[in-house]
Order: structure tokens, then C-alpha cells, then sequence
């Protein structure tokens, strides 16, 4: 049985998740990298623990504090890649954090990694079709490496990631000359994110690699126009050559890579709450 699961980032998604861990009962270590930030965790229960595994002299100073945490039954690992800024920090990260859980025997380590591991082809890909097509997939391919070894390890590959503060028609709103309007929509809301985790922290039989994303794919310019109407912005404008007659007609065709969740559906039963992008569209 789980009884506490520590989380590595109690960010964006992080948060939340703790917040429903805690909702559910379980015992929750989560990391900041801030003291001032960590005190705002144990005000909603989180047992908060300082880690940034930049800083050699605090890793050492707070060792004690950070082993407790580390020894939870289940390990969510959820630290932002910033690849574009700087390729191998985020390695250095990970590698450190590794070093610091050491030989620890985890019901279930949860890597949160992400759909940027696929190519830029027009089919649908499910997870054996991530390769280092870049040095961003690359990089992430090496991530996933680090912990798909550990015992009872799971990958989780997150789409476009939506919700509160990230509403999507401020992503294209009011540019023009556009391409690939029909291009497939590749996005999870937060609120999925978080019921597929937890569905895999407490699934017994969850292992390897999880893609989560929407089933549903609506194109570029259907999305992304009604995404900017929802909010009063100006509507993106494709290119004249790319645009699509009727972009909402179901029989419109969608090109591009389309991210396949149907593993997670298939195994563990289980259902999205928002299957088309454009229903999130309300809840963000």
C-alpha cells in the first residue's frame, strides 16, 4: 500500500498534484528550490523540502532533510528540462538527483518527460516511435534513460500541456502568415495530467512508457481560432495557400504527428476527462 509519495517539483503540474495526493489521504514530500517557497507548501499540507540541485553547498547542508524526503514509498521526478537554454544543466540535474536516491527500492518512480521526443512526421505515434530526431529529443531520450532502469519505473510523455494561466489562444493569437493550418493539435489538460499519474502511482502493473494526451486532434487553425474567440483576442491567420475550407468539418483531413494515448486508455481503463482539445478550452 501507498502512504507517501515525494515529489521532485512542486511547480505547475507538480502542485496540483500534490494538492490531490494530499485531498486523497497520502503523505506528500515536495521540493522547492526556495525556503520562502517551501513554507508556502507546508501551509497546504505538503511536507516542503528545499532542493536545488544547483547548489552543491545546500545539497550538502540539507542532506538530512532531503533523505527523509527521497525515502517516501513512490518518486515522482517533475523538474523542467529548459533545454533551449541550457542543453546540459538539466542532465546534471537529473544525474545529481539520482546519485542522491541512490539504491532506494521505490514502489513506483514516476520520470514526467515529454511528447518532444517524436518527430515532425505526418502519422501517429505511439511510444516506440520516440528517436533522437534532434539535441532537444535527444537530450530527453537520455533523461528518460537515466530512471527507465530503476525498478517499477514509469515515463510519462505529456503533450502541449493546458490549463490555469496557460489558456491556449494566447499561444497564436493575432499572427499571421501561419503554416500548417491543418496540422494536427497535440494537447492534455492539466486536470488528465494529474488523474493519469496518480492512475499509474497506484497501478501495480503500470511500466515503461505512457504517452498523455487528448485522443481527439483537432486542426491548427480550428483549434487555435476558436481558442482565440473564447477570449476576445484577434483570430491567427493562416497562409492563403495552407488555409482549410471548412476547418471544423469532421471530414477535414489532419496531417502531421498525432500523439496515441490509446496505451493508457487500453491498460488501465483508463478515461480523459477532456478528450478533445476544444471542450479544455472552457477549463483553462
Amino acid at each position: 500500500m501507498i502512504k507517501s509519495v515525494c515529489i521532485v517539483g512542486c511547480g505547475w503540474f507538480g502542485l496540483p498534484l500534490a494538492k490531490a495526493l494530499v485531498a486523497g489521504g497520502v503523505k506528500v514530500f515536495g521540493s522547492k528550490r526556495l525556503q520562502t517557497e517551501v513554507l508556502s507548501l507546508q501551509k497546504l499540507g505538503i511536507n516542503g523540502f528545499r532542493l536545488d540541485l544547483d547548489d552543491d553547498a545546500m545539497l550538502a547542508q540539507e542532506r538530512t532533510d532531503i533523505a527523509r524526503a527521497l525515502s517516501a514509498d513512490c518518486l515522482v521526478i517533475n523538474i523542467p528540462p529548459g533545454l533551449r537554454k541550457d542543453p546540459d544543466a538539466y542532465l546534471l540535474r537529473l544525474a545529481k538527483l539520482k546519485q542522491l536516491i541512490d539504491a532506494k527500492n521505490y514502489k513506483k518512480v514516476i520520470f514526467v518527460s515529454t511528447t518532444g521526443v517524436y518527430p515532425q512526421v505526418d502519422k501517429v505515434l505511439s511510444e516506440q516511435d520516440a528517436c533522437a530526431h534532434s539535441e532537444i529529443s535527444t537530450k530527453l531520450l537520455q533523461a528518460e534513460a537515466l530512471f527507465s532502469e530503476l525498478d517499477n519505473s514509469v515515463t510519462v510523455r505529456f503533450a502541449g500541456l493546458v490549463g490555469p494561466q496557460r489558456h491556449p489562444g494566447r499561444f497564436l493569437a493575432g499572427k499571421t502568415g501561419l503554416l500548417d493550418a491543418s496540422a494536427a493539435v497535440n494537447l492534455v489538460h492539466l486536470n488528465d495530467c494529474i488523474l493519469a499519474v496518480s492512475t499509474l502511482l497506484f497501478n501495480q502493473t503500470s511500466r515503461g512508457v505512457y504517452n498523455v494526451c487528448a485522443p481527439l486532434h483537432p486542426t491548427r487553425q480550428a483549434f487555435y481560432s476558436q481558442a482565440a474567440r473564447e477570449l476576445g483576442l484577434v483570430e491567427p491567420q493562416f497562409s492563403e495557400s495552407e488555409q482549410v475550407t471548412e476547418p471544423s468539418a469532421e471530414d477535414t483531413r489532419v496531417t502531421g504527428k498525432q500523439i496515441c494515448s490509446e496505451r493508457l486508455c487500453s491498460e488501465l481503463n483508463f478515461e480523459y476527462q477532456f478528450s478533445n482539445p476544444i471542450d479544455m478550452l472552457l477549463a483553462c
